[in-house]
């Protein structure tokens, strides 16, 4: 019942194409760079995508185009699903959620809003585990099908009526540099620069960097920083066999206890609650 895409590409000029679909979908869309607007020639869909930033869609018969802007690369992420699985998700009891159930049911061409949400650093890992997944056969889509499942939870809470949408007031050139921060962040040790090192990288000044990429990215620069490494030490306990004490050596803490502070204020509990129990032992 779900279909799962992704790319990695560019483009030397942006480019517009024209796109048709003749079935029925719903659409969980996942913009990590770039930009694309779409336009439905048929129905008032109008929604523009950029950098860090997802939505849901709702599509039957689709005509129109999409304009795509990529010179420097773009990564993106989606999850089609036929719209009976998906709205025995859909949550009750929410004005939001019960407009877009009667669009679909209408079979109206929709976003479910017209402001975008923040990936966040769950969404993020979950994404991850979906594409690096190397499983076959039977488990493989036992992992998928939970994993989808759990991504769309994360959507949807996020969608809920106590949430805020993402409104982006950053210009094209502003967007690219802080994109250029979360890479530098992904592949550097931040630990050994500062803010101000991070602007020259950005090539913008301290201010506009801590505000506009709180604004993009929904967390401070070493608070994505901080995410990333806690999101890492999670996979390690679970995956890695190795154990606390290693992991928060491996992160770069002198004192354990010092990781797990960090740990338990990420995620609730402390670490030794992550790692995997094989049968009559539980390494600590």
């Amino acid at each position: 019942g779900f279909h799962i895409g992704y790319g990695n590409f560019s483009f030397k000029k942006p480019m517009r194409m024209q796109m048709e679909c003749d079935y029925q979908t719903v659409e969980m869309n996942f913009i990590f760079s770039g930009k694309i607007l779409i336009a439905d020639g048929q129905s008032s869909l109008y929604s523009e995508t950029m950098p860090n930033q997802h939505n849901i869609f709702y599509i039957n018969s689709f005509q129109g185009h999409s304009h795509w802007h990529a010179t420097k690369g773009m990564l993106t992420f989606v999850v089609k699903i036929v719209p009976e699985l998906f709205l025995k998700y859909l949550p009750i009891h929410d004005a939001r959620f019960n407009a877009f159930r009667e669009k679909i049911e209408r079979g109206e061409t929709c976003v479910f809003s017209p402001y975008n949400y923040r990936i966040t650093q769950a969404m993020q890992w979950i994404i991850r585990d979906i594409i690096t997944c190397q499983r076959t056969g039977f488990f493989k889509r036992m992992f998928l099908e939970n994993k989808v499942a759990e991504l769309l939870i994360l959507q949807l809470e996020q969608m809920s009526d106590k949430a805020e949408p993402m409104l982006v007031n950053l210009n094209s050139g502003l967007v690219d540099k802080m994109m250029v921060v979360k890479e530098f962040i992904e592949t550097h040790d931040l630990e050994l620069y500062s803010l101000s090192d991070l602007a020259k990288v950005a090539e913008t000044n301290e201010c506009t960097l801590k505000k506009a990429f709180k604004q993009m990215f929904g967390t401070t620069v070493f608070g994505y920083y901080n995410q990333l490494k806690m999101a890492e030490a999670k996979t390690l306990l679970i995956d890695g066999g190795i154990s606390v004490t290693q992991v928060a050596k491996r992160l770069g803490y002198k004192n354990p206890q010092h990781f797990t502070k960090a740990f338990k204020r990420a995620y609730g509990h402390v670490p030794s609650k992550w790692i995997y129990k094989t049968w009559g032992t539980n390494k600590k």
